[in-house]
């Protein structure tokens, strides 16, 4: 899964793709790079950003999401709001990423009723609140037991469980120590009945194992959290650099799966 972000205040790329045309650019040359899916995004949800409302979201992304799944593109719209995911599933997109993992009970019946896919990740808190001394007595259970919730919900709304991914959302309120932990523990959630994405790419947490790092710079580091995910059973990467990405998750997989006699 490859990222394009659409704002000004991203961590990763923010204000790089904010005219549409160049976001459409980046992901076409995502989908030539090899991502099976493109992840679009009109809000950031880094720690402390500012909410966006729909509108601006809307017409931040609308464009993008046309363009892409014309152009051949399985593209994710990463929304936490019914009302863009509703709009984007129009313009063609085929999965909804919501952060809040269905807070909002219309996300459930816009994802039920337009067959799309759903992932569902957690968050301690908000963007706003979410890096505020997070705590939890057991991180992998509570996370892991959270998800099992939410999946529930997406049944009972009438999502099919074919529909539905987790993830447990690395970075997003976490420490350090709980992100290791969640990384670590990735063939817990992989054992149950959703696929699993992992999104550790570029995040912060790096930086907090290695040092200052330029954002541009973590992709290796980046790659070592993916081959871990994918040996733990991860179904799908969240990536910004999509060619060392796809480099990483193909050996990673060839690895396990001759591991397993696959």
């Amino acid at each position: 899964m490859g990222v394009v972000n659409t704002t000004p205040d991203s961590f990763s790329d923010g204000g790089k793709f904010l005219d549409p045309a160049l976001a459409i650019d980046r992901g076409l040359e995502m989908l030539e790079q090899g991502a099976d899916i493109v992840d679009v995004g009109g809000e950031s949800t880094r720690p402390g950003a500012r909410p966006v409302d729909a509108d601006e979201e809307k017409r931040r992304v609308l464009p993008v999401v046309s363009a892409l799944a014309a152009g051949g593109a399985a593209v994710s719209i990463d929304t936490s709001k019914p009302e863009v995911a509703a709009a984007a599933l129009d313009e063609g997109a085929v999965i909804v990423n919501d952060v809040t993992a269905l807070a909002d009970p219309e996300m459930a019946a816009v994802v039920a009723g337009s067959g799309a896919g759903i992932v569902l990740m957690h968050m301690l808190g908000t963007p706003r609140t979410m890096q505020r001394d997070p705590q939890y007595g057991d991180v992998v259970a509570e996370v892991a037991e959270y998800l099992a919730g939410r999946a529930q919900v997406a049944l009972d709304a009438g999502i099919n469980g074919e529909c539905i991914c987790i993830d447990p959302g690395i970075g997003f309120g976490k420490t350090l120590q709980h992100n290791l932990m969640l990384l670590r523990s990735v063939p817990v959630f992989a054992a149950g009945p959703y696929p699993v994405l992992v999104g550790a790419s570029r995040k912060s947490f790096l930086e907090h194992l290695l040092g200052p790092i330029p954002v541009e710079e973590r992709d290796p580091a980046s790659a070592a959290a993916d081959v871990l995910a994918i040996a733990g059973g991860a179904a799908i990467v969240r990536v910004h650099n999509v060619v060392e990405g796809l480099r990483t998750a193909r050996v990673a997989d060839a690895i396990v799966r001759a591991a397993g006699g696959d």
